[in-house]
């Protein structure tokens, strides 16, 4: 094994630095607002816009065809940049490129005319911005050590939360579809530089990488629940925990729209003003969740707390069916899942199978992350489409919530 192999793949002991975590922490922003910008606003409004009959089954149609790109994607575009051996590094290469095609793909959603282009539009939009979710990613494994993932995790959450307070701050304030996306492509460009330009990545010599077998590289996305059973625990709880959040966060513009009864004018800014108020409280939380758990050295008790917090706001949501109750609603999933977010995060990266094999690993997790999204607008049709409304739906949501953070208990090399 060379020299260069021995820094890529070893366990990282040195202390990343504050300007680092800024970098990876920007780039994160940019890359949440342009997943959450359309997902939350832009895309309702457009698909209202084209098809306002049939709006509910338009979006859902667009966000399944993007969300099924993104879970078959992400892992992929892991596993290929654990492969890569250009001498800028093994994930900034594909942080580039991705985010070029994310350019791309708003560019065209601002210009669609009709579902099928809102959905084609869609899905190279995930598929770009999956490509830099997976490296930037990759790199805390690759770069900080074990004793700070909490701390990072904790600033990442927030990078996630204000990335979604920004994609829907972007779509309220731009005033159109089209200048709402051109924005967020603006936005992720301005954001991403930085690290770009600083990403400290360590590259992979090309000595060192093993020969490409077709038939390996595709065995390699199964990871065995019975070899790794912590792993798979880890999966399932982020899983539940994702769905639950996507049955409330898909179709909170209709919710408030028909259980709040606020126009469509006041629902958008309503969006926008509960998006916020979940995001300053993740803020207040993730960061001293995570650092509280490193300090502590415990990942499963937060991961269980928080999911319980959650649950409690999703039960708001769904029988204190005023502004109040919606907005404090907000106030408490924000608690839970600014603690979550950061916690699970550092546990997660404490039970990846092979270091070889870390992107990839993070992206077969990421599943978990996008399924939902695939899975939630079929189930959230279904349960409106047969009348049990809304107060149902979140009841769901909820007891969803509350398994996946339970049974993070079988996860035993973590306390």
């Amino acid at each position: 094994m060379s020299h260069q192999l021995d820094r890529a793949l070893a366990e990282p002991t040195g202390a990343v630095s504050r300007v680092w975590v800024l970098w990876l922490a920007l780039i994160s922003i940019g890359v949440w607002s342009g997943f959450f910008g359309p997902i939350q606003v832009l895309l309702a409004q457009q698909a209202e816009a084209i098809d306002p009959a049939h709006k509910e089954t338009s979006l859902a149609l667009v966000l399944f065809g993007g969300a099924l790109v993104s879970t078959v994607l992400n892992p992929v575009w892991g596993a290929f940049s654990d492969r890569t051996v250009l001498r800028i590094g093994r994930r900034l290469p594909w942080v580039l490129g991705g985010l070029a095609g994310g350019v791309v793909a708003m560019l065209v959603l601002s210009q669609a005319q009709s579902i099928l282009v809102m959905a084609l539009g869609w899905a190279l939009a995930q598929g770009a911005l999956n490509a830099m979710l997976a490296a930037i990613t990759a790199t805390v494994p690759d770069q900080v050590p074990s004793r700070q993932r909490g701390a990072v995790g904790g600033w990442l959450a927030i990078a996630q939360t204000v990335g979604v307070v920004a994609g829907s701050g972007i779509a309220d304030a731009t005033g159109s579809i089209a200048a709402g996306y051109l924005a967020t492509a603006a936005v992720l460009v301005v954001l991403s530089l930085p690290y770009c330009f600083d990403s400290r990545d360590i590259p992979l010599s090309p000595e060192d990488r093993e020969p490409f077998d077709l038939g390996r590289f595709v065995r390699s996305f199964w990871v065995s629940p019975r070899q790794h059973p912590d792993f798979a625990w880890a999966w399932i709880t982020r899983f539940l925990m994702n769905l639950g959040n996507a049955l409330v966060i898909l179709y909170l513009l209709y919710y408030l729209q028909e259980r709040i009864d606020l126009t469509d004018d006041e629902a958008e800014h309503g969006v926008l003003l509960l998006t916020a108020a979940y995001g300053l409280c993740t803020v207040l939380t993730a960061v001293v969740g995570g650092i509280w758990s490193d300090r502590l050295g415990r990942r499963k008790v937060f991961v269980i707390a928080s999911g319980l917090v959650a649950a409690a706001a999703l039960l708001l949501l769904a029988f204190v069916t005023t502004w109040v109750g919606a907005f404090a609603g907000a106030v408490v999933l924000g608690i839970g899942f600014g603690i979550y977010t950061a916690v699970d995060f550092a546990m997660i990266t404490q039970v990846l199978p092979s270091a070889g094999d870390r992107a990839k690993d993070l992206g077969v997790i990421n599943i978990a992350n996008a399924l939902p999204q695939v899975l939630a607008p079929g189930i959230a049709a279904i349960v409106l489409g047969i009348g049990f409304g809304y107060s149902t739906l979140y009841v769901l949501a909820a007891g969803v919530s509350v398994l996946g953070s339970v049974l993070v208990v079988n996860i035993k090399s973590l306390a």
